[in-house]
Parts: structure tokens; C-alpha cells; sequence
């Protein structure tokens, strides 16, 4: 029994620094918890104090987006008239003549004047959706050519020379067929619409000659007899959207 106890009193003081050992390690779980814990929040907080940040950087892209420079295809007849119009606009960075809508690949100007190619004489109009938008495209391409007659521009006649938009998305599919609903409900033309809503292609740009041919070639027949007179229903109709330097 002596024994016992004195094995009981030399166990004593280790089990006291056992005790105070394990104490200690509790603390330190306890204080490693709670940095945790702090961190973890901290974390947290980090991340959604981020998120309208994010949120933010999204809200920029997509005004950027909204903004970046934009393409609408358009075949009114000739592209000499078309292009001459639309480069007078406001907003409208440059115009491009070209073919499209057909089954040839890379057609030249004669090709699709023998009416086999299928394509369509036709503009693309880079703009600023900032100063113009879509809708007032359409407004000027619909008041400076007709769109009641089928594959004919004044004596020009083909398929070639047929009124049509050829959409980009389905927003501008969506915005054009509005535009004409609206259109053909006013009896703007006494007639109806048969512009035709085709989904873009491959457009090929024409020949180095066909562009800008107005403003180089102002004195010719064609441009004195028929694209002038467009020109002139473009300021007539649109003075508040034409550039000041084509003023």
C-alpha cells in the first residue's frame, strides 16, 4: 500500500503538468479555431465585397459591347446609289459595296449582272451605335429607294437589284419585320412592302472601281441622272442626320 502511495504522490506532479499541458494545447486549438474562423470570415467578407466588383466589370463590358462599332447589310438597287446615301449619314463610319445572297463564291460585277449567281448589289454600313441606331438605317434606306417593286429599281430589273435587309442576329431580324408591320399598317406606299429579310451571307466586296464611285465620279450619266436624285431626297428628308462635311 506504501508503494501505491508513493507511486501516487510521483505521479502527482506529472499529472499536474499533464493537465497543464493539455490545457494549454486546448487554448491553442481554441485560438487557431478562432483565427480560422476570423480568416475564413475575412475570407468571405473579401469575396462579397468582390462580387459587385464583378458585377460591375460585366455592367462595363456590356456597355462596351453596346457600343463597339456595328454592321448593317442593306440592298436598296444599284450600290452606287445606296452606298452614295448612306455615307452622307451621321454616325455612319464607312460603306462597303458588294455581293451577296447568292451561290457563287467571290461572283465579279458581270457575273452577277447576267442574273444567274443569285446574289443582290448591296451595301455593308459600318456605324456607331452611340449616333445612330439600327432603326434609323432602316428609316433612310426605306425613304430613299422603293421597296413595293419586286427585282426592279427604276429601269434597272433583275433579281440583282431586289429590296432586302440581310439580318446579322435576330435582333435585327426582329427589329426590321417590326419596322415593315409598322410600315405596311400606315400605307406609307399605297402599296404593299415585298422587301425581303434574308439572313446574311458571306458579302463580297465589289470591285475596286464600284466603290465610293459617286463622290469619284460625280459627273457621270448614271450618277447625274439617277444617284443625285437620292442623294438630294436624303438631305431633304434627313438635314439633322447628314455630316457636317458632306454639308
Amino acid at each position: 500500500m506504501i508503494a501505491n502511495k508513493s507511486l501516487s504522490r510521483g505521479l502527482a506532479p506529472m499529472t499536474r503538468l499533464s493537465a497543464l499541458a493539455a490545457a494549454v494545447c486546448c487554448l491553442a486549438v481554441l485560438f487557431g479555431c478562432d483565427v480560422n474562423a476570423q480568416t475564413q470570415a475575412s475570407g468571405d467578407s473579401t469575396v462579397a465585397a468582390s462580387e459587385p466588383e464583378s458585377s460591375t466589370s460585366s455592367d462595363s463590358a456590356d456597355s462596351e459591347s453596346a457600343n463597339k462599332e456595328q454592321v448593317a447589310t442593306l440592298a436598296g438597287g444599284c450600290f452606287w446609289c445606296t452606298e452614295a446615301v448612306f455615307e452622307r449619314m451621321e454616325g455612319v463610319n464607312d460603306v462597303v459595296s458588294g455581293y451577296i445572297g447568292g451561290t457563287v463564291p467571290n461572283p465579279t460585277y458581270e457575273q452577277v449582272c447576267s442574273k444567274q449567281t443569285g446574289h443582290a448589289e448591296a451595301v455593308e454600313i459600318y456605324y456607331d451605335p452611340a449616333k445612330v441606331k439600327y432603326e434609323e438605317l432602316l428609316e433612310v434606306f426605306f425613304k430613299t429607294h422603293d421597296p413595293t417593286t419586286l427585282n426592279k429599281q427604276g429601269a434597272d430589273e433583275g433579281p440583282q437589284y431586289r429590296s432586302s435587309i440581310f439580318v446579322h442576329d435576330d435582333k435585327q431580324r426582329e427589329i426590321a419585320e417590326q419596322y415593315i408591320k409598322q410600315l405596311d399598317a400606315s400605307d406609307a406606299f399605297n402599296r404593299k412592302i415585298v422587301t425581303k429579310i434574308e439572313k446574311a451571307t458571306t458579302f463580297y466586296p465589289a470591285e475596286e472601281y464600284h466603290q465610293d464611285f459617286y463622290r469619284r465620279n460625280p459627273n457621270y450619266g448614271y450618277c447625274q441622272a439617277v444617284v443625285a436624285s437620292k442623294v438630294r431626297k436624303f438631305n431633304r428628308n434627313f438635314g439633322d442626320k447628314i455630316k457636317q462635311d458632306a454639308k
